[in-house]
C-alpha cells in the first residue's frame, strides 16, 4: 500500500495533484488504514495511466468523462485505469478488451486505432504490474530491516523493485544504500526519470550541486513533463544566486502542474522580497489554498500578514 507522497515520488507529479485528483473523484486510492487513504498497486497503476493520458493531450474532463462511462458500462471492473487496457491517440480513449477495440464515450468499437506509439507505455505499466512488492507495505510504515536481512535480501529483478526499495533507503536516511537502489533501478530500466531525480535530490543533500544539476537534467531529458525534476533545478540556480533563473524554473514547474504547491511558495516567497508584493501575495495565498497545514504554512501567513500590515500603513 501507498500513501500520497510516495504515489507523487513515483509517478512523478506533486503530492498537491494526486491529492486534488482523489478529492474530485477523477482517480484516488480505494484503502483504508486506521481511517488513512491508502492506494493500491491497482490504485498506482491507475494513476500513472491516467497521468500517461493526459501528457498524451486528452483533457482532464474527456479522461473524467470515458471513466464514467466505462464504470456505467462495466460495473464489475472498479478501477478501469488498471484492469483494462487503455489506449490513446491524445483524442480519444479506446478500451482494449477480450480483442475488441471500443470508444467509452460513443459505444462504438474501434476498427482502425493506431496503437503502435503506445506499446512502449502498455510495456511499462505491465511490468510496473508484474513488479508488485510483496514484503513491503509502504516506505513510510515498513520496519527498517535490519543489516543481515539487507545483505541477504537478494536484489529485485525489476526497475520498478528496486526503485521503491530506494525510496523506503531514503526515508529511513541510509542514502548510500537508496543511491545503489536507484542506480540498480536505472541499470535495469534506463528511461526511468524518477530515478533520476531522486539521484539528484540525494546529490543535491550531500552538497555536490553539479551532480545532482546532470541528474535533474537527465530526469528532464527522459520526461519533459516532469515539474519535479524543474523545481530543483530552480532550487540549485536560486543557492547560486540566479534568482532569474530559478524564477523560470519554478515558473516552468507551475505551468506543468499549476497544483505544484512548493513551487508556489518559492515564487510567492522570492517576489516578496524583491518588493513585487502582490503577485507574491497571489503565489503565496495559493499554496496555502492547496497546502493550508505544509512545512512552509507558518513561514507563509507571516509573509502575507507583513504584506498587509505594509498596505494598511
Amino acid at each position: 500500500m501507498f500513501g500520497a507522497k510516495e504515489v507523487a515520488t513515483i509517478v512523478g507529479l506533486a503530492e498537491s495533484r494526486i491529492r486534488y485528483w482523489a478529492q474530485t473523484g477523477f482517480v484516488g486510492p480505494s484503502l483504508k488504514r486506521g481511517g488513512r487513504p491508502l492506494y493500491s498497486f491497482q490504485d498506482l497503476v491507475a494513476v500513472k495511466t491516467a497521468k500517461e493520458l493526459l501528457e498524451r493531450g486528452m483533457t482532464m474532463q474527456r479522461v473524467r468523462k470515458s471513466l464514467e462511462a466505462l464504470r456505467s458500462q462495466l460495473p464489475e471492473v472498479a478501477q478501469p485505469l488498471s484492469q483494462l487496457r487503455v489506449l490513446s491517440d491524445g483524442e480519444r480513449l479506446v478500451v482494449v478488451d477480450d480483442g475488441a477495440r471500443y470508444e467509452p464515450l460513443s459505444g462504438q468499437l474501434v476498427l482502425d486505432f493506431d496503437v503502435t506509439a503506445l506499446a512502449g507505455d502498455a510495456a511499462r505499466i505491465t511490468q510496473l504490474r508484474d513488479a508488485e512488492p510483496t514484503a513491503v507495505t509502504s516506505a513510510a510504515s515498513a520496519p527498517e530491516p535490519t543489516a543481515r536481512a539487507v545483505a541477504a535480501e537478494p536484489p529485485p529483478a525489476h526497475a520498478f523493485g528496486a526503485y521503491r526499495d530506494g525510496l523506503r533507503l531514503a526515508a529511513s536516511g541510509r542514502t548510500d544504500e537508496a543511491r545503489a537502489a536507484f542506480e540498480r533501478a536505472l541499470a535495469l530500466d534506463p528511461t526511468l526519470a524518477a530515478a533520476h531525480t531522486n539521484l539528484g535530490l540525494l546529490a543535491h543533500a550531500a552538497g555536490r550541486t553539479d551532480e545532482a544539476r546532470a541528474a535533474f537534467e537527465r530526469a528532464l531529458a527522459l520526461d519533459a513533463a516532469q515539474p519535479e525534476a524543474r523545481y530543483n533545478l530552480g532550487n540549485l540556480r536560486d543557492e547560486a544566486g540566479d534568482t532569474d533563473g530559478a524564477l523560470a524554473e519554478w515558473y516552468q514547474a507551475i505551468t506543468l502542474d499549476p497544483d505544484f504547491a512548493d513551487a508556489h511558495f518559492n515564487i510567492g516567497a522570492t517576489l516578496v522580497e524583491s518588493g513585487a508584493f502582490g503577485p507574491g501575495a497571489r503565489h503565496l495565498a495559493r499554496y496555502l489554498a492547496l497546502l493550508p497545514d505544509g512545512d512552509a504554512a507558518i513561514e507563509a501567513r507571516a509573509m502575507l500578514s507583513a504584506i498587509e500590515q505594509k498596505e494598511l500603513s
